[in-house]
């Protein structure tokens, strides 16, 4: 890495100085070009006489600081006056600018720029100035960036060799702590700062990853605990009702056969619809697109609900209701799963109202969020219950003489969370929630909602 830092930065100082270089020739052209021009223009003006004088006498005048050679030349290029005396070879009077080389008979050959063009008398005015000045420039910068080539060589290595072994440090540190948690040890973590830097907020973001997987590693032991302990008692009831049959204590009876039968595909069906809640929660869970979302109108979705569970709830003597807004409110999303959402939670609601107690939906706006609520005068959630109650397999002490897995709840999480709606439960009778409980679904801004594939 030092070696690759130390060429970038010979790289960066090759470009500078051809830059700087390109720059310089460039200025110095466009500036003696417009000096030429301008004092030619100049001349040009004067009488013939007059500018045959002011050639002659120019080493006595302003004119020698910016022209450094000057002379009037015949249309056969023959010498009037000035101190040009030989015609450069390769300049045509066209009144445009030509680099010369000039190699006198003693001395080095040096570079000029010239400009010829005819006088008004029939003469050619030569003007020329030395690009001396942009030679010596152009010798300082080459000293100047090889003067200072080996101390930034020398400080780019350096600091890539200091760069480069600090990274590796730091990846080496990831490397290790990487080997821990293959070794199984879950709770390490890659050393991670402030999160300034990619490599940090990369070393962040695994972490997020395995705080994530080590909270899915405690979900499922949970989950399997929970199955254990959930699908043992029914299995347990079987297994006993069997053996008691099995035994002949009750073979003397054909009706008594029965029952332990009957009793035993409940539980079994008790069962069933644990590991059938499971998959399906599995199901959601795992899915990624939302092919089948489209745009469902919620007033009709819940009378669809209301129609389904509206018998049960007059078999039970439950006061059912459906309160829903004049105006069209929909929503962006499955219909099938909302229904099951939806229908899990007036299940719920009915199942634990007592008798003469009342469930009521309602389908309204707040603010520019659709909303559901299903509210009920049942039993209640304690405050502290609220969060658990979403979680697979929980049931409260006062609820377990219902029937019931503990997942419907999980499923209506599981269902909202693919819609990128939110579920928040609510007291019906704030301060006393033993008499009933708000499940308020709160859709995303139907206009705005955006869903990631």
């Amino acid at each position: 890495m030092g070696l690759a830092f130390a060429l970038a930065m010979l790289g960066t100082i090759a470009v500078q100085f051809s830059l700087t270089y390109t720059q310089m020739t460039s200025f110095e052209f466009r500036r003696s070009g417009q000096v030429l021009n301008g004092e030619m223009k100049l001349l040009l003006a004067m009488t013939p006489e007059h500018l045959e004088y002011v050639i002659r006498e120019r080493a006595t005048d302003d004119l020698r600081l910016v022209v450094n050679e000057a002379g009037i030349f015949t249309a056969s290029h023959q010498p009037v006056a000035g101190e040009l005396r030989v015609w450069p070879d390769g300049l045509v009077a066209d009144g445009k600018l030509h680099n010369i080389v000039m190699e006198p008979e003693e001395g080095s050959p040096y570079a000029l720029r010239f400009l010829a063009a005819r006088a008004p008398g029939g003469h050619i005015v030569v003007l020329g100035r030395s690009l001396h000045v942009l030679d010596e420039q152009k010798l300082m910068l080459r000293h100047a960036s090889l003067v200072t080539l080996v101390p930034i060589v020398f400080f780019a290595l350096l600091a890539g060799t200091w760069l480069s072994h600090r990274a590796l440090t730091r990846v080496e540190e990831m490397h290790e702590a990487v080997d821990l948690i293959m070794q199984g040890d879950i709770h390490e973590r890659l050393p991670a700062g402030a999160e300034q830097d990619e490599l940090q907020r990369l070393a962040g973001s695994v972490n997020r990853m395995l705080d994530r997987l080590e909270q899915l590693m405690r979900d499922m032991k949970s989950v399997g605990d929970d199955i254990a302990h959930d699908l043992r008692t029914p299995l347990a009831r079987v297994r006993v009702g069997l053996e008691r049959a099995l035994s002949g204590s009750q073979a003397s009876s054909a009706e008594a056969l029965r029952s332990v039968i009957e009793r035993a595909i409940d539980n079994l069906d008790q069962c069933f619809a644990i590991i059938t809640a499971l998959l399906r929660l599995t199901e959601i869970d795992n899915s990624k697109g939302r092919a089948a979302f489209a745009r469902i109108d919620l007033a009709e979705l819940v009378r669809d609900i209301v129609d389904l569970y509206e018998p049960i709830a007059e078999s039970e003597n439950i006061d059912f209701s459906f309160h829903c807004s004049p105006k069209e409110i929909s929503v962006y999303g499955d219909r099938d799963l909302l229904i099951e959402m939806l229908g899990n939670l007036v299940d719920n609601a009915i199942k634990f109202t007592p008798e003469g107690g009342r469930v009521q939906i309602s389908v309204s706006m707040s603010g520019h969020h659709p909303f559901i609520a299903v509210e009920d005068t049942g039993i209640g959630i304690q405050p502290d219950e609220k969060h658990a109650v979403l979680s697979r397999f929980y049931r409260s002490d006062k609820s377990r003489h219902i029937p019931g897995s503990g997942l419907g709840l999980s499923l209506v999480a599981s269902i909202l969370r693919l819609h990128n709606a939110e579920l928040k439960i609510l007291d019906t009778h704030p301060g006393v929630p033993e008499k009933g409980v708000c499940f308020l679904v709160l859709f995303p801004t139907s206009d705005l909602i955006q869903y990631d594939e």
